[in-house]
């Protein structure tokens, strides 16, 4: 079914039968991806995805974002207050006050 196949998307196959509290926080945020894409949306919103995760974590569900983003052509707009995942994108802009104040082209 299509459940089953994003969570082998998202990387959670092997964990398709366990309980939300049986998750990680990494893991948790991988399945609210999934629920995400069961949709295919052609744009995916994520406001601080990787807030409450490890360094490690976020980094793994960033990663995951991108690969999305070119396995499947989705367009991803993040909001996020780590600058190093932000120099991971294709382009960043920054607000201050509701504004943007600077917009940067990412070379990746």
């Amino acid at each position: 079914n299509e459940a089953a196949e994003m969570l082998e998307v998202v990387g959670l196959g092997s964990r398709r039968d366990n309980k939300p509290g049986e998750l990680s926080g990494g893991e948790q945020q991988r399945v609210a991806i999934a629920r995400a894409l069961i949709n295919k949306p052609s744009i995916i919103m994520a406001d601080e995805p990787t807030g409450n995760l490890d360094s490690a974590n976020a980094t793994a569900v960033h990663n995951l974002f991108l690969d999305l983003r070119r396995k499947y052509g989705h367009t991803v707009i993040m909001i996020t207050h780590n600058e190093e995942l932000a120099k991971m994108t294709d382009r960043t802009l920054v607000m201050k006050d509701g504004s943007i104040i600077e917009e940067h082209r990412n070379i990746n």
